[in-house]
């Protein structure tokens, strides 16, 4: 039987390993001069312009940006359906209510139109998520928003490094969260990157994320302890240094794909986008769960389903809304391996073994 080629293998070199044993060595664990060399050297390499915040996950990231930039209970915050829980748990934690709104059938991204739909009198911001590393329409959103006179809030978990028009990600909105979870592109070992529109946003979240404090014992707000450590750091700086090459494999192993694959729907990359391609995700029409299986069972290649029941028919947020290509995205969507540590051997099989199902109707 072949090697199992998995959806998804985090990288951890012994750069990595070193990087931790010399903060262990040094017995400043806690939040220190590693995560502030992090925040630095994390904008300078995306090229994002303004300040860095670290917090001990995504999702604390954006529960933290959105109180910063003042969302509160009441408000209501337009975001997609198509997406993993923390978009939308995060706009709850704040006390607002997430409104959903479709997204468009190309990129998987919040649409633009169905943006204008979804704003009331309670609208204060729209969350769009980079999804599988391919940008949301900045562009036109940013149109939106400006003459609405509301914010944008990017959910650039998945995209570290994508860009639109020359402009990365993580510098449209009021803030941008970029996650550090170990599948992303590239990790800490856990941990979120927020980047801040402002001053007054980045000072919010650092007191935010230290129980309210920017001087020991005189705490100014309601904090959290959000804190990302000085040893999740050191992994975060080494693995900088490395993503920009694991980014251009991921590019090329999608670009192997796209040419070579029959019989699904591969991603479109909009004109003046950079694809960063945390996942490569295709569409299966009919039984995509059957297909799933098929690869892994005849082939030994796993695949993951992202996102199969979408945030408003979760519990916590089940709302009647008709959301057609949110339904049918979570019906069809199916993420092909194409991380860095494929082989040529790994993207052949790939490609012989989704050609095969598809011609056999599987």
């Amino acid at each position: 039987m072949t090697d199992f080629i998995p959806p998804a293998k985090p990288i951890i070199g012994a750069e990595e390993r070193a990087a931790v044993d010399r903060v262990l060595r040094s017995g400043m664990l806690a939040q220190g001069p590693e995560v502030k060399a992090f925040e630095e050297e994390f904008s300078a390499h995306f090229g994002l312009g303004r300040a860095c915040v670290a917090a001990n996950s995504g999702t604390s990231g954006l529960h933290l940006g959105l109180l910063s930039s003042g969302v509160k209970a009441g408000d209501e915050v337009i975001v997609p359906s198509f997406t993993f829980a923390a978009t939308c748990n995060s706009v709850a934690l704040t006390g607002a209510t997430p409104v959903f709104a479709d997204i468009d059938a190309d990129d998987f991204n919040l649409s633009p139109a169905a943006i204008e739909a979804s704003i009331t009198e309670r609208t204060v911001g729209i969350m769009p998520v980079h999804l599988y590393g391919h940008p949301a329409k900045m562009d036109r959103i940013m149109v939106i928003a400006d003459r609405h006179g509301i914010q944008v809030f990017e959910d650039a978990a998945q995209a570290h490094g994508a860009s639109l028009n020359g402009t990365p990600v993580g510098a449209f909105g009021s803030f941008a969260m970029f996650s550090l979870y170990p599948t992303k592109n590239m990790t800490s070992g856990e941990g979120g990157m927020v980047s801040a529109a402002t001053p007054e946003i980045e000072r919010l979240m650092r007191l935010y994320r230290n129980q309210g404090m920017e001087r020991q014992y005189h705490n100014e707000v309601v904090g959290f302890n959000a804190r990302m450590t000085d040893i999740h750091a050191a992994i975060g700086r080494e693995q900088l240094k490395k993503v920009g090459g694991w980014t251009a494999q991921r590019q090329a192993n999608a670009a192997f794909l796209s040419a070579n694959l029959t019989g699904v729907t591969t991603p479109p990359v909009a004109e003046g986008a950079v694809h960063v391609y945390h996942q490569y995700t295709v569409r299966v029409p009919e039984d995509r769960d059957g297909f799933a299986a098929a690869l892994r069972e005849e082939y030994n290649v796993g695949s993951g389903m992202f996102y199969p029941v979408p945030n408003h028919q979760l519990a916590p947020f089940r709302v009647d809304v008709d959301l057609p290509e949110t339904a049918r995205a979570a019906a069809e969507c199916l993420s092909l391996p194409v991380h860095p540590s494929l082989s040529q051997g790994d993207l052949e099989r790939i490609v012989t073994a989704v050609n095969a199902l598809a011609a056999a109707g599987a």
